[in-house]
């Protein structure tokens, strides 16, 4: 969330922000809230005040009149007192509402935009593939190949499920051990993370859990849900701590499956692995303080290009329309691989990294100790260095032969264990 003095100091600015996200947020109705908050506390303050003055009225000798009055004031204060203590709880959680409902502000040079056709491609590598035949999609590579059973995963589960089997198995497990140790290589812890996360974790990475247009599956009656990332694990995991950053930033890397409702997701690229509603996916995560965070967003993006390089295939990097951020994000770029099964051809994001700057850190309390031991909020970054069912995507559809077949890239091989899946439909 934003500081209420920086919406204070910076309305103009603030609003317009909004306007340029395509966002519904009243930062006037904060500062209201945030008034009428102040003036809760000053009664109640006042009424506290009332209660020492009568308790200290109350030692000594008294008349026994004097005495009950005092009693009868006592008892008024401390009913108002309670009343007060409503109307504070009451404020604080108006005020609540209002302020998270205020994005992030957007980094000056992030493209002024409404959607992703708004997005600024800034790098190219690679060529689009070429094959010199006409390119099958991942669907019915997948179907040859026996490696995807959408079938299956409806019949057991409902749409946007599959089964992976066979060489799709070791596939997978391939894309994330390659890039496990390619992270750790950088410096970055590995986790394991729950699949699960609090309600309120969720609301501080900046998840809406419940409503028509989240994207989360809630657990009825536990308070928990799903998680769409391990952004939220891994953004979770020192809530309510003050982190000692003397060393650098701390680096993570959280492997987790991920459940997305994909609500409102359709189009004729939204078949097959694109869009599902569980795959697995490697997550980059970092705790820093604010003077290190463009410089470590610029890091996470180039490793996303070090992976997808590795892989041999070819993607684009697009700066991401202040419309397309999402309300956490200061910075996003999006990486956009070559994906020869799109018709005639098409970009399609397989990765992206966000510097959300100290906007997660004040929702979920965490922070450190400047230079002059007062605690401030850190900032907090995410990337996205491996979402598996967009890599098999990607593979496939760059990879695929005359024959029928698939090659593997190189740097799995040692992986997977065998260099090409061959047909067997």
């Amino acid at each position: 969330m934003l500081d209420i003095n920086f919406i204070r100091d910076n309305l103009e600015a603030v609003e317009a922000n909004i306007r340029n996200r395509h966002m519904k947020a009243d930062p006037r109705a904060v500062l209201a809230a945030a008034d009428q908050r102040s003036q809760t506390i000053q009664k109640l303050e006042g009424l506290r005040a009332a209660r020492n003055e009568n308790a200290a009225k109350m030692k000594g000798k008294l008349e026994p009149a004097v005495r009950q009055g005092l009693i009868d004031e006592g008892k008024q204060i401390k009913d108002s007192i309670a009343a007060a203590e409503v109307e504070v709880e009451a404020a604080e959680k108006a005020l609540k509402v209002e302020l998270m409902r205020i994005p992030n502000m957007a980094h000056p040079q992030a493209p002024v935009g409404k959607e992703d056709k708004d997005n600024l491609e800034i790098k190219r590598v690679g060529e689009p593939t070429k094959l010199g035949f006409p390119a099958l999609d991942h669907v019915q590579l997948g179907e040859k190949l026996d490696v995807i059973d959408f079938e299956a995963g409806t019949k057991v589960a409902g749409t946007k499920f599959y089964f992976l089997k066979n060489e799709g198995v070791f596939l997978e497990l391939a894309l994330v051990r390659y890039v496990m140790d390619l992270l750790v290589k950088k410096g970055f812890t590995p986790f394991i993370t729950p699949d699960i996360a609090k309600e309120e974790i969720l609301e501080g990475i900046g998840f809406n859990p419940r409503g028509e247009e989240s994207n989360i599956y809630p657990l009825e009656g536990t308070g928990t849900c799903l998680v769409g990332t391990a952004e939220i694990t891994l953004g979770g995991y020192h809530s309510d701590e003050i982190l000692d950053l003397s060393a650098g930033p701390i680096r993570m890397a959280g492997l987790s499956h991920c459940f997305r409702r994909e609500a409102g997701a359709a189009g004729q690229f939204s078949k097959g692995l694109y869009r599902v509603h569980q795959f697995t996916k490697v997550e980059m995560f970092a705790y820093c303080l604010p003077e290190q965070s463009d410089k470590l967003h610029e890091e996470l993006r180039a490793i996303e290009e070090e992976i997808f390089s590795g892989l041999e295939i070819p993607f684009r990097v697009v700066d991401t329309c202040t419309g397309d951020l999402g309300a956490p994000a200061y910075r996003k770029y999006d990486l956009e691989a070559w994906m020869p099964g799109r018709g005639a051809g098409e970009w399609g994001e397989v990765t992206s990294t966000s510097n959300c700057t100290d906007f997660q850190a004040r929702r979920l309390g965490i922070r450190y100790k400047d230079a002059n031991g007062k605690n401030r909020p850190v900032h907090m970054l995410n990337g996205t260095a491996i979402a598996v069912s967009r890599g098999i995507i990607a593979i496939l559809e760059n990879f695929q032969q005359s024959d029928g077949s698939v090659r593997i890239p190189k740097n799995l091989v040692p992986y997977t264990g065998f260099d090409v899946i061959k047909p067997r439909r």
